[in-house]
């Protein structure tokens, strides 16, 4: 096992302690993150200033000799890392107090002040997040969440995004992690919780943001906000960006655009409507890292590349998006929205499949981390092809009541709704052969060798069908106590077809009830204590993809049992969250013989998790979090029993902050820790950790900002997505970056 850090312990240590501080000025009626875009330009968000009700906790606090209230109020348009609500805890936007599990959001003030554009790179704010790469019949965004996959738990907007392309970040207002089982919020799968991207959103402030980044290793990159009202209670907002980028990885390119015009009606009004789409263009030379060798990443250059130069990802995702919300009276208010999406992925990708000892495709492999005492120079590539065009199709519905009313001293806040949805997805396979073996150290750099033969191979053909039924109800006893219960039902029912592969078919139609529970505790306006309980589920089926000899078995179910803290310190200006957890899956999917597969696995977590966001001082802004996870697989068939289950560090740390030397000039940065994992959960490969250092130093003005930023201070070689199949490969991160951005608004 892993040893916890002492830096990662005296923080644990010190955000696990409730501090004393005055009242926070917070209250059910505080606007959402998306109703306060209507006041504040596209340009960044606005800066928090208290309340009347802060200055006053502020007078008491100096009083009773406790913290004193922090009177937040730049004069230039910085950003405020700090929100105060989330969508993801229950379908509508919700004080994160008033979550029982732990949330962590990431805005845009975040995300542009850490020069992050990229999906990937904006979770690494998200401690217990780790990345994978493309696997199988998935391309796009792979990452595991308290351990457990989520490449099929990421929403765009409350609807899953099932579309397989890299996410950027020009058209989100926000990312909100969800930790912990969810299904009775989002039925199926959302083991280890959920991600759920927010869109920007049309507002009644004209407004206009045009931005340019130039970077080392040839980055280049644009991006246009336009917010226009078109009357009293309507108006359009346009986002769209352009880049080119290289990387500190020889070979390594990526051209992308896209667009995202929204429009929205009756804003302010009882009825609103909005329609939004998101078009999405990439081009993407595909990274599969580098082998194993002696149970460790093999010690070749950060540079190295295993592939083609002709290799490519071409990616096309369109997805459309219809809203009414209407409301009855200020207790009930019924939501309508329905998204339809389209992605085409075609992938002419080359991967490093095995280490060989000879340079020929008949010399002998090595095998379980490629242990061997020749030296590197000595050893060889095998390259294999991982060629396909899949198509993902999905329409989604979800009809929302909110109602709210009494019985006797108890409120309630109820959430009833009825969810369905369809998805197809097909996958044509090719396989490149005689694909040429290159040298482990100094591969060749190669276009279109010579003898190289193509083979259609498999296509797969599925789709699936739900219905589910769902509410949740928070109650409110009294000033100090909330009691939330949730059911949700659903029925999910998928069948898929190979034309070569196994199985040539299989069906399965699955009925599950999740629940979810909790109980919070507030004592004070400014302190929440909770204990929750959650459930999900994982059929067969999930992915539209199988695994042979399991599409007969029963979903896989999650259980999930925390219990937290967060506490709103300095006036409402600082949040600090922490929480113990446990996740545990004690019937999952273990192979016992080379015939069968049976439900008799259990995966366990354990762990811990704090954070902390917001303003220490006026000038002084912190955004932060850790996580421990104890993790095993206590039982399995597979010879996997006793591990810790693939691409789950022990620990894991970020933070960063933000100085304002005066009202123009802001200087900033952090590290990023993760404690060694392994590449597979057979526990051959492992990783090692790291700590990266990123900075920034920024000029800002009324009508435009300066930034730079500087990615991997020390340059330290470390490896950032793992992939466990092949015996375990590790993908490289970036190198020293530097970025240099102007942002101009009007």
């Amino acid at each position: 096992m892993f040893n916890k850090t002492p830096l990662a312990t005296a923080l644990a240590l010190a955000l696990s302690v409730p501090f004393a501080a005055p009242a926070f000025a917070q209250t059910a009626s505080t606007p959402s993150t998306q109703d306060t875009a209507q006041a504040t330009p596209s340009g960044g968000s606005s800066n928090a200033s208290p309340s009347p009700s802060a200055g006053a906790s502020a007078s008491a606090a100096s009083t009773n000799g406790t913290l004193p209230t922090i009177a937040v109020s730049g004069q230039t348009d910085q950003g405020d890392f700090q929100v105060e609500r989330a969508t993801v805890g229950a379908k509508t936007p919700t004080a994160l107090r008033d979550i029982p599990q732990t949330v962590t959001v990431i805005n845009k003030a975040v995300l542009q002040s850490q020069g992050a554009t990229s999906f990937q790179d904006a979770l690494r704010n998200a401690p217990g997040v780790t990345i994978g790469a493309a696997e199988g019949g998935q391309i796009g965004n792979n990452v595991n969440l308290r351990g457990f996959t989520a490449q099929n738990d990421i929403y765009l907007d409350g609807f899953r995004d099932r579309n397989q392309y890299y996410r950027d970040t020009f058209d989100l207002e926000e990312i909100e992690v969800l930790y912990g089982p969810s299904s009775m919020l989002f039925g199926r799968g959302s083991t280890g919780g959920v991600i759920n991207q927010v869109s920007k959103k049309a507002n009644l402030q004209e407004s206009g943001d045009v931005s340019a980044t130039v970077g080392t290793n040839d980055r280049y990159r644009t991006t246009v906000d336009l917010n226009h009202p078109l009357t009293d209670t309507s108006a359009i907002r346009i986002n769209a960006f352009g880049q080119s980028l290289g990387s500190t990885r020889d070979v390594e390119k990526n051209k992308d655009y896209g667009i995202a015009p929204e429009a929205r009606f009756g804003i302010g009004t009882p009825t609103e409507v909005t329609l939004s789409a998101l078009i999405q263009h990439n081009y993407d030379m595909p990274d599969y890292g580098i082998q194993a060798l002696n149970g460790h990443p093999s010690p070749v250059p950060k540079n190295t590349f295993y592939g083609l130069t002709t290799d490519r990802t071409i990616q096309d995702v369109q997805t459309f998006n219809a809203s009414i919300k209407h409301k009855f009276s200020d207790d009930i208010t019924l939501r309508n929205q329905t998204q339809i999406s389209h992605s085409m992925t075609d992938a002419r990708e080359t991967a490093p499949q095995a280490v060989l000892t000879g340079p020929l495709a008949t010399s002998p492999a090595l095998s379980n981390g490629n242990y061997t005492t020749l030296p590197p120079s000595d050893l060889f590539i095998k390259l294999q092809s991982h060629d396909r065009v899949i198509q993902n199709h999905s329409i989604y519905n979800d009809t929302t009541l909110e109602y709210k009313f009494n019985t006797g001293f108890i409120k309630h806040d109820l959430i009833a709704g009825v969810e369905v949805g369809h998805d197809s997805y097909t996958n044509q396979a090719y396989t490149r052969n005689n694909l040429p073996i290159v040298s482990m150290i100094n591969p060749a750099y190669l276009s279109n060798p010579p003898g190289v033969t193509t083979t259609t191979g498999n296509y797969a053909d599925s789709g699936s069908n739900e219905i589910a039924g769902y509410f949740n109800d928070t109650a409110s006893l009294g000033d100090h106590w909330k009691v939330i219960g949730g059911l949700r039902w659903d029925r999910f029912q998928a069948q898929i077809h190979n034309t070569i592969s196994a199985p040539s078919y299989a069906t399965q139609t699955n009925y599950f009830t999740s629940v979810r529970a909790g109980v919070i505790y507030q004592p004070t306006d400014w302190q929440s204590y909770y204990v929750s309980y959650g459930t999900s589920f994982d059929p067969s089926l999930e992915a539209l993809t199988v695994t042979n000899l399991t599409q007969n078995l029963a979903p896989e179910s999650t259980r999930s049992y925390e219990v937290g803290g967060k506490w709103d310190l300095l006036g409402g200006n600082l949040s600090v969250t922490s929480a113990f957890f446990r996740e545990e899956m004690t019937n999952a999917r273990t192979q016992v013989s080379p015939t069968e597969y049976e439900l008799d696995g259990d995966i366990r977590v354990d762990g811990f998790q704090a954070g902390v966001t917001g303003h220490i001082t006026d000038q002084w802004q912190v955004y932060g979090g850790y996580t421990y996870m104890d993790a095993i697989i206590v039982q399995a068939s597979d010879g996997t029993q006793g591990h810790v289950p693939a691409n789950t560090p022990r620990n894991a740390l970020t933070f960063w902050t933000t100085y304002s030397l005066t009202p123009h000039w802001e200087i900033g940065g952090g590290p990023s820790y993760m404690s060694p994992r392994y590449a597979s959960n057979t526990n051959y490969v492992e990783v090692g950790g790291y700590t990266r250092w990123d900075m920034t130093a920024a000029y800002h003005a009324k009508k435009y900002d300066v930034r730079l930023n500087l990615l991997n201070l020390t340059n330290k070689s470390y490896y950032d997505a793992l992939i466990p199949s092949d015996g375990g490969r590790s993908v490289p991160g970036v190198g020293r970056t530097l970025l240099a951005t102007v942002n101009y608004r009007f």
